[in-house]
Order: C-alpha cells, then structure tokens, then sequence
C-alpha cells in the first residue's frame, strides 16, 4: 500500500516515518521547501526521540520521501492523510484554513486519479468537521461523489510529543471513523500489525474521542495541581497524596504530579476548541472552563514565590533551566515557561536559559534572554533559579552545581531535584 501525508509536523513526519518503518512506501507532502530537503537529507524538522534514526533509514532505503508536489503524491498512492495544523483563532475555536486548503488540493488532485482513493483526517478537528468540511469540499473540487468515487474517513492520532515514535508503534487503541466501507477496510489493513483494540465508529465519534481523551488528560493535571496547591498550605507532600490516588484502578497514576501546569501543542488547544463549541451550542462545560483557569494561573505562582524571596526582580538574575513545555521534545508552543520569562523580564529580572532542545525556539520569541551552553553557564552568578522542565540532566543537579550562584534562591516546578542531593529548595507545590 502506497501512502501519501499531507503536512510534515510532529505528526505527519511521525506517522509517514513510522509507517515507512512498518515496510509501507510513503511520500510526505509539505509546501516548506526546507522541510522537505531536510527531510530528503534523512534530517528531522523536529526533534522527536527516535525520529532522526528513523528517517535516516527509510529514506535511505527508498521507502520514504517528501516533496512540494502534491498532485503526483495523491495520483501515485491510494490513501492520503491529512495531518496539517489546526491552531487556535482569539475566540477558542480552531482555524481550519490548513485543513480546507489541503482538502480542496487533494480534491482537485483526484479529478484525474484512476481507481479508489481514500482521504483519511488525521488532524484535530471539532466533531462534524470531516464529514460537514472536508467531505463536501474533497467533492466540490473533485467533481466526484464521496463514498462512491473516493472514501473519507476520521483516524485520530494519540501521540504525546517526546514519545511520539513508541506512541505510534505501540498504541494503546486505534480509532477509525470512516465514512464507508471501503475506506474502513483500507485502514483496517494498514493498522494490521498492531495487537490493540480497533474501534470502527463514525467520523464524529472518532473526532469526538481525540478532543475528550485530551480533555480528561487536562482535568487531571489541573485537578492534581490545585490539590497540590492545598498540600503546600497543609504541609502534606502532594507526591505522596498522588501515589495513593494512583492505586486506585479507577484513578490511575498518570497525570497526576502536581507542578506549573500542561503546555504544548495539543491539551490548551483541544480544550479551548471543545469548550468554544459548546458555547456556540448554548452549552456550558464548566469543568472544562475551570481547568484552563487553574492552568493559566499555575504558572505564576512560581513568579509568586520568588517575589516572596525575592521582593524585587529589577536588575537581579534569573536562572531558568528548561523552556520546552515537556522533556524530549524542542516544542515550545504554549510552554509555561513562556509566562515566566515574560514575567521575569517584565519585571526588569535578567533571564539565563537553557535547555538541551529548545533554546533555538525560544529565541524567536524572546531575543534578550541571555541562552547558555551548560547548566552551569546558567548558573553561574544567578540570584536565583527556576526549573521548569524535567529533562534527566536536571534531575542530576546536587548541592555543588548550586555554588557558583550568587543567591541560593531555587524553586522548581516539577519535582526534578532529589533532596539528598540539594538540600535548599523549594517547589511549588511542596
């Protein structure tokens, strides 16, 4: 089976690399010119743990390459995904302008195509999207009928982002809503080699599914930080309250360390867009609209704890290890550590950063922040400190590392220092 990917993200250039890697021939569409020689050099756009490897081989061995053109991808395979953006508009709602300018070239693509082509939505979208949208406008542009020239369906993906690749390959259910049988059974085919449960449903439900599971994951990382936020109060470690939740079967353990909050590409944007078609609906998911409030505040309160130790930030300097929203990954895209550094440099504080992945990111939105080569580098003459991103190296750091501060401030937000190793720390939730 010959498979073209519209869009080389995070998930298109996962799933094109890992399906390569499964033996299937794959073309990547992408209209960056620089993505797609990257790509064709076997060099990621991104950094993803495992992707580089990946890329590297099959494009070697001939099995994956990208291009600009997407008509001759379309026309030399029989299924096509589409995996493009799907950002948030001011109101909450996505902007699906990628989704439908990607779905009427696919359309326009197939108006000369021979045999039955599948077009499958593997981007986020709102439920009602791949059957109000894309459907009718694969139809318009195409001059063909959906379900009898050409098949639709919906394939949510469930990857986190600096586990992307094992995601992919190991997944904990597949979800196909297609719009007719055929398109069912093409991707029943492609997902053969996995020993998951597949659940065949509609387009809706299969849209449905992605935004709630992102919703519940959200819930439970806003719902365990404001009881961490009580713990610090009470004086109880919010770690060891989590480690009895998480015994229950019902609970679960995961999402559950209380720290600054969830960032990145997926779980503010699902949310916001969930909530905003509830609204247009007359609904209210008051639930949901409280876990982007606790979310946005959670941030501060590191800002919060500094004042406390450190009443004036203006001509003091701040160290902060970790801007990537999550470790193993260089995104960036709704970061905590964005609010705190805009903070901080509000305030008049000099920023030092570093990060193993995503300094070269954070450049394109602060230029004055000071980027260091090595934690120590960071360090070195701080006032203070701030982690905020438990990357492993971090989770090294001991009392020594510490000395070449100025001050002996250090706060982290995510439960990275072991307190063996470094006796004066505070954290914002413990």
């Amino acid at each position: 089976m010959k498979i073209s990917i519209v869009g080389s993200g995070y998930v298109g250039l996962v799933t094109g690399a890992c399906l390569a890697e499964l033996g299937f021939r794959v073309i990547l569409v992408d209209v960056v010119l620089d993505k797609v020689e990257k790509i064709n050099k076997g060099i990621s756009p991104v950094y993803e743990e495992g992707l580089d490897r990946m890329l590297r081989k099959n494009v070697g061995n001939g099995r994956l390459h990208a291009t600009t053109h997407l008509e001759k991808a379309v026309n030399g395979t029989v299924v096509t995904f589409i995996c493009v953006g799907t950002p948030s508009r001011k109101s909450g709602e996505i902007d699906l302008s990628q989704v439908t300018g990607a779905a009427s070239a696919i359309g326009k693509s197939l108006k000369n195509k021979k045999g039955f082509h599948t077009v499958v939505v593997k981007s986020s979208v709102v439920p009602g999207t791949t059957e109000n949208v894309v459907a009718p406008l694969l139809e318009k542009n195409s001059g063909m009928k959906a379900g009898k020239d050409f098949g639709v369906a919906m394939n949510p993906e469930f990857l986190r982002e600096g586990r992307a690749v094992e995601d992919f390959m190991n997944p904990d259910r597949i979800v196909i809503g297609a719009m007719d049988q055929v398109s069912s059974e093409a991707l029943e085919r492609l997902y053969s080699k996995f020993r998951c449960p597949v659940l065949k449903t509609t387009p809706g439900t299969a849209e449905m599914i992605k935004y709630a599971s992102n919703a519940m994951l959200a819930t439970k990382i806003s719902f365990v930080n404001e009881i961490g936020n009580l713990c610090k109060k009470l004086g109880i470690d919010t770690y060891e309250v989590a480690e009895g939740m998480g015994r229950d079967s019902r609970i679960g353990r995961q999402f559950l360390d209380s720290g600054i909050g969830y960032g990145g590409s997926c779980f503010p944007k699902d949310v916001r867009a969930i909530s905003a078609v509830s609204r247009r609906k007359g609904i209210s998911l008051h639930v949901l609209e409280s876990v982007e409030d606790v979310n946005n505040e959670q941030p501060m309160k590191m800002i919060e704890l500094l004042r406390k130790r450190m009443p004036v930030l203006r001509n003091k300097t701040v160290a902060v290890l970790g801007l990537s929203f999550k470790p193993g990954t260089d995104d960036i895209r709704e970061a905590p550590s964005l609010r705190i550094v805009k903070a901080l440099v509000a305030g008049g504080a000099k920023v030092k950063a570093h990060d193993p992945q995503a300094m070269e990111n954070f450049k394109k939105v602060f230029r004055k922040v000071e980027y260091c080569g090595s934690t120590e580098d960071a360090l070195e003459s701080a006032d203070a400190c701030l982690l905020l991103t438990e990357w492993p190296e971090y989770k090294e750091l001991e009392d020594s590392d510490f000395k070449q501060m100025r001050g002996k401030i250090i706060i982290e937000g995510r439960r990275i220092l072991d307190s063996k190793k470094v006796k004066k720390f505070e954290g914002i939730c413990w």
